[in-house]
């Protein structure tokens, strides 16, 4: 079966997404700084236009992280491949996620910024699946929430490809 993209949210889609996600971090923070800590690769289109509907002071940090033990299983090992330059102690933390699966990289993540005393530690996420969750965590701003299907584009990937692409698509197939 050859490999096909359907289209799942477009342009539109995502910048009204983006513009709810960004009024309510702004009805929870005001004017504070805010320190946005997206994870590489895949959250980094999402946070780009994210910050730039924020109208309060912003910091941007970048976080790298990689899990081992995949597989087709999910993976339990999660290694940091790229640290923060920032000491986030007594800053407003978000973390930005491009996607919300089992939870088990995020909370990972989480968990080791919490030790780093942050004045509060938030998480957004642009896609949630729900159906994949193997921990207790939520988003606490999500844009769009899912089943369990595969989706590429808009800072998403297969094999590094598609992250180009301006809408978000399933990826069926192949």
């Amino acid at each position: 079966m050859a490999e096909r993209l359907r289209k799942l949210f477009d342009e539109t889609d995502i910048r009204e997404a983006v513009k709810r996600i960004a009024r309510a971090i702004l009805r929870d923070f005001g004017g504070e700084e805010i320190l946005f800590v997206p994870i590489l690769k895949g959250s980094f289109i999402f946070a780009s236009d994210l910050v730039r509907e924020i109208k309060s002071p912003v910091i941007i940090d970048f976080i790298r992280a990689a899990s081992y033990g995949c597989g087709t299983a999910t993976c339990r090992e999660v290694a940091l491949t790229k640290d923060l330059e920032t000491d986030i102690m007594g800053k407003n933390v978000i973390i930005v996620e491009d996607v919300i699966d089992s939870g088990l990289t995020l909370r990972s993540i989480r968990d080791m910024l919490l030790a780093r005393n942050p004045r509060s530690l938030k998480i957004c996420a642009l896609v949630d699946k729900r159906s994949r969750r193997e921990v207790e965590i939520e988003g606490d701003y999500v844009g769009f929430t899912i089943d369990d299907d595969f989706i590429v584009g808009y800072g998403l990937d297969y094999a590094e490809r598609y992250r180009n692409l301006p809408a978000i698509f399933v990826r069926e197939g192949g």
